[in-house]
Order: C-alpha cells, then structure tokens, then sequence
C-alpha cells in the first residue's frame, strides 16, 4: 500500500487540497459519527421500528464509502474514484432525505459527513482534470 500512497503524493492536486496528514482524524471522526448513527438506523430497522427500505441508502453509502480507498489507492484510478465519490455523495443525500422524517438527529448528526464529502468530491474531481493527462501516458 506504500507505493500506492507514493502515487497519489504525486499526482498533482489543488493548493487548496488539505495536507495528507488531515485525512486519518478527519476520517477517525467521521467514521465514529457514521458508526453511531448509522448503527442507529440499523437497530431500528432490525427491532422493525423503522422499515427495511430506510437501511438500504445506509447500505449503499457503507459500501461506496468503503470502496473508494482500494479504488483510489489499490486501482489507482481517479476516474472510477470520481464515480464511487458521486455514490456516496448522492447515496449520503438519499439517506439525509429518507431519515429526516423518522429520527431528526441522525439527519443533524450527519452533516459534518456530508460537507466533508461534499468536498471531496470536489477535490476527487479536480484532482481527474488536473491528471487528466496523465491516464492519457498510463494507457500507452
């Protein structure tokens, strides 16, 4: 995983890109923040105070979101990176959207996430054009 991390320090980012050390407590709270809330739902969906259908946006943001690292890092590839951050954007919005209704704080307690991937996903696609002539190079 080293030399997969030696990749991305160079590729070229934005002056604005957050330092790479940043990310792990950034993450470290999130991921905590996710945890509870998202466990949340899953225990009620479990106990059938909530319907199954609520837990499926959920799903699909746990496995996006868990999806990007070895595409970014394991694929090396910005592209499938981009469209695995636009699923966990939009599957994060879907799940705001359906929790609302039923348990407030879950919606409330999930938005420092969904700015984080906001931004994200707005690096993730300035980084694409910034090496976007770089896959150009990887595919000769």
């Amino acid at each position: 995983m080293k030399k997969s991390y030696e990749w991305y320090f160079q590729l070229k980012k934005p002056k604005w890109a957050p330092p790479s050390w940043l990310f792990g407590p950034v993450w470290s709270v999130l991921y905590v923040l996710i945890f509870i809330s998202f466990g949340f739902v899953f225990f009620n969906v479990a106990k059938g105070s909530l319907p199954f259908v609520l837990a499926l946006p959920f799903i699909l943001n746990l496995i996006s979101n868990f999806l990007f690292t070895p595409i970014q890092f394991g694929l090396k590839n910005n592209y499938l990176a981009a469209v695995d951050i636009i699923i966990v954007l939009f599957s994060l919005i879907f799940c705001l959207f359906v929790i609302y209704p039923y348990i407030k704080w879950v919606f409330f307690v999930n938005i420092p996430y969904f700015i984080w991937v906001l931004f994200a996903t707005v690096l993730q696609f300035t980084i694409v054009y910034l090496n976007r002539k770089n896959v150009v190079k990887d595919l000769e």
